[in-house]
């Protein structure tokens, strides 16, 4: 918590109780648009509060009809917006937990094996979305007047991996064969529609709050009860209890929890083995593992519970995980990682992460990263297709190196690159290379990729192979992606087009890619195509970290180095 916010505890706090229940309202067509579907049912006429009160939160969706429908099912007589909350939450989560039950139906669909990879992947990203519309639910109630815009960010972050998660599901089932995705599509439309629905209300309840709203909820509040429970907390617990200062933070002084070493001067000789000692939903201080200098060959995967957890190593190049899994040997991408990260203010520090399938895999993951409000620190991450999938949440990168060749930093994540080091490996014959590939499938999301004051070049191999001119800044993977580079570094690497639009799709249409204030021989843009953007300083100004990713509220405290805003070069 910034100091800011410490002096803002010692002024007087109004509970705005009322507006509350209206945002928790708004946001029920999140849950109510997971029941039942279109089924028919008794035409109960509501009353006219009721009725209004419906037509006045789905106002701003783009689904209107099933909102109205849904809610009107399911509303009954009810017109107190926290009783509306409480039940369409629950019927939300009872019903995404259906689709997973009813997923194992569809086997007999699923005429490979990718398509039953597919069905339980699906499993894990449902319940993904459960546990965000869960925390949405949960992070609802009274609120300080002055933490309005952050209890908004946070619900907008949390429903846009809702999102995200029930289209990765779908998104398994390309390349296969059978009926399950059709399938699994039809079970999953009704809830895409309403989580996109509830992601519009509260997008929109963020603009209908301004100051003359705020002081008239101070009035009608005036004999509110104020004895509300305090929101609770997303700021990682290590911010106010234990100061890492991650600049300066090494394994002395940081005292590890865990050893993990090769040459067993640890407690343990794997990563895999340490993950058995960290406590789980962890919120009394970060568990710190120290890896020593090694390579190790594991599938690393710290699941939901895993919460608040550091791994430091020696360095980038010394201390290093590494794994091979890909496409073309039969993995589903989504399982490829070599280290996924799920648990949220994940930290790491001097350590690398590797996807060693090589080109001829086609999609190898070396690093997933769901974790929300998370850290990476001087770390290397090499691979060559889809090397660093920075699937969803909020998360900060400085001084890292990633290398890749198609889409080798890809994902709908709200994440920025500080400092860092982005170079493009030789690809297989006949093969173009995309730095990025943005995932962004709502025009509401708050997600987006950055790249601030980074250098994009290419590995040895690839510059003298004397064929530079296959290399682009990213292309459009969803209709709303969304990527800037700005006062980086780009070498002549990068193709004078710079962007490339995604095979067989129109989503550079709607797509938004912008440059401002770049540098070298790769950043002329005189020849680029007619869909990117020349940024302009506001254009930027809304992507620096302190904006995107609020990043005063939780990496400036890390003591991590971190520009909220635009960098001195």
């Amino acid at each position: 918590m910034n100091g800011n916010n410490r002096h803002a505890k010692k002024k007087k706090i109004a509970i705005i109780g009322v507006s509350a229940l209206i945002l928790v309202a708004m946001v029920v067509a999140v849950a109510v648009g997971v029941t039942r579907g279109q089924k028919g049912g008794k035409d109960e006429k509501k009353p006219a509060t009721t009725s209004k009160a419906i037509e006045t939160v789905c106002q701003p969706t783009d689904y209107k009809e099933t909102c109205q429908n849904m809610l009107s099912e399911k509303a009954s007589n009810v017109t107190d917006p926290k009783e509306l909350i409480k039940v369409g939450f629950q019927i939300a989560m009872e019903k995404l937990q259906e689709v997973i039950n009813n997923s194992d139906t569809l086997k007999e669909l699923a005429k490979d094996d990718m398509g039953n990879q597919a069905l339980q992947n699906c499993k894990e990203l449902i319940q993904y979305s459960i546990d965000d519309l869960k925390r949405s639910a949960d992070q609802i109630g009274p609120f300080e007047v002055t933490k309005l815009k952050e209890y908004v960010e946070d619900l907008k972050i949390w429903l846009s991996a809702s999102i995200n998660y029930e289209q990765t599901c779908l998104d398994g089932f390309d390349n296969t064969a059978g009926e399950a995705g059709a399938k699994m599509k039809d079970f999953l439309k009704t809830s895409q529609e309403l989580t996109k629905n509830g992601l519009a209300m509260t997008s929109e309840i963020s603009n209908l709050f301004g100051n003359s709203n705020i002081k008239n909820q101070r009035r009608l509040l005036a004999n509110a009860n104020t004895d509300a429970k305090k929101v609770p907390k997303i700021i990682p617990a290590w911010i106010e209890t234990r100061r890492l200062d991650i600049a300066t933070a090494n394994p002395i002084s940081l005292k590890p929890d865990i050893i993990v070493a090769k040459d067993g001067s640890g407690k343990y000789k794997t990563v895999n083995e340490a993950l058995k000692d960290i406590p789980k939903n962890n919120a009394v201080k970060t568990f710190v593992i120290y890896i020593k200098q090694g390579v190790y060959n594991e599938q690393v995967v710290l699941d939901k519970y895993m919460t608040n957890v550091m791994f430091i190593g020696d360095g980038p190049t010394k201390t290093k995980i590494t794994g091979n899994k890909n496409f073309a040997d039969g993995v589903q991408t989504f399982k490829t990682a070599t280290v996924a990260v799920v648990g949220d203010y994940f930290i790491a520090k001097d350590i690398g992460f590797e996807n060693t399938a090589g080109a001829r895999g086609h999609q190898a993951v070396a690093l997933r990263v769901q974790s929300d409000l998370s850290i990476f620190y001087n770390c290397q991450i090499d691979g060559y297709q889809d090397t660093l999938y920075t699937q969803t949440h909020r998360q900060f990168y400085r001084d890292c190196t990633i290398s890749g060749t198609i889409d080798f930093i890809f994902g709908d994540a709200a994440v920025v690159f500080q400092n860092c080091k982005m170079i493009i490996r030789k690809p297989d014959p006949n093969q173009s290379c995309m730095v990025t590939a943005q995932g962004r499938i709502d025009k509401r999301e708050p997600t987006g990729i950055v790249i601030q004051n980074c250098t994009i070049s290419g590995e040895k191999d690839y510059i003298l192979s004397g064929n530079t001119k296959i290399g682009y800044l990213g292309r459009p993977w969803k209709p709303f992606s969304r990527t800037i580079i700005m006062q980086s570094q780009i070498d002549d690497v990068i193709n004078p087009m710079g962007w490339t639009e995604w095979t067989g799709s129109t989503n550079h249409e709607t797509s938004w890619f912008g440059e401002f204030s770049n540098r070298g021989l790769g950043a002329a843009t005189n020849l680029r195509v007619k869909w990117y953007k020349l940024a302009t300083p506001e254009d930027a100004g809304a992507f620096t970290a302190g904006n995107i990713l609020s990043g005063d509220r939780w990496i400036k405290p890390s003591g991590v180095p971190y520009v909220a805003g635009m960098m001195r070069i």
